[in-house]
């Protein structure tokens, strides 16, 4: 298998593309550290991983905003695996907030913070390890970060932000043998949809050119590609995996 002996940690991986993307890493060979707020979601995707692939998967209840969950979940892994060679950033959220609205500037704090900020807190901490394992890493942007939307402006904004942390970050890790990149996904059909699922199914199928909303196995499978040895030669890139939305004017 491409990945065995690899430990992978991959935040939000309790569900949606984070669960995708550790069941794939796991099926690949890597041990998996499965890390997010949802406890049952934590160990559902454990046990998967564990019977589906015989290897071995971590299961670690963390707040990404919450620095000492953060540092918790570092040493876990470390004290488990003594090792780390993939960090996938993936976490995050998306609340819908116009600029005028009253409350838009609490909400834009809590998404740089969720979105922004906890990815370098965790990436500082895990950087030392990759160093010594010539790892590297995956975060998970978005399409929004080159798409306007104005209802949710902020989190456009902080994928943006992560969009330019992977350059720079790619640059500055490249020398010490650390390759950095990020997936930019269209929208993705996962439980973070709730009750407008059926509805951005339809609207991606009008107005994307592939016409079909994206699935979790994509982005998995794009992650797949860049944390394995295929990809051995590229760094500092955000690969967009959004069914061509970047193309055309509106999302839907």
């Amino acid at each position: 298998m491409e990945l065995a002996g690899k430990v992978a940690l991959i935040t939000g991986s309790a569900s949606g593309i984070g669960k995708e993307i550790a069941l794939k890493l796991s099926s690949l060979g890597a041990d998996v550290v499965i890390t997010d707020i949802n406890r049952d979601g934590i160990q559902e995707v454990v046990q998967k991983c564990r019977s589906l692939h015989k290897h071995k998967a971590l299961g670690v209840y963390a707040d990404i905003t919450s620095e000492s969950d953060v540092k918790n979940l570092v040493d876990k892994t470390v004290e488990e695996y003594e090792r780390i060679d993939i960090l996938v950033n993936c976490a995050g959220i998306c609340p819908k907030s116009y600029f005028h609205d009253p409350d838009y500037v609490e909400v834009f704090d809590k998404v740089m913070n969720t979105n922004v900020r906890s990815v370098q807190v965790l990436t500082q901490l895990v950087v030392p390890y990759l160093e010594t394992t010539k790892g590297n890493i995956v975060n998970i942007s978005s399409v929004c970060a080159v798409v306007p939307i104005p209802m949710t402006m902020a989190y456009c904004m902080s994928k943006s932000a992560i969009n330019m942390f992977t350059k720079c970050l790619a640059m500055h890790l490249g020398p010490k043998g650390v390759r950095v990149n990020s997936i930019n996904p269209g929208s993705v059909l996962t439980p973070l949809l709730g009750e407008n699922a059926q509805y951005m199914v339809k609207a991606c199928g009008n107005n994307y050119p592939l016409k079909r909303i994206g699935e979790t196995v994509d982005i998995a499978e794009s992650v797949a590609f860049l944390v394995s040895d295929k990809a051995s030669f590229i760094t500092g890139i955000n690969m967009p995996v959004d069914g061509g939305a970047a193309l055309v004017m509106r999302l839907y």
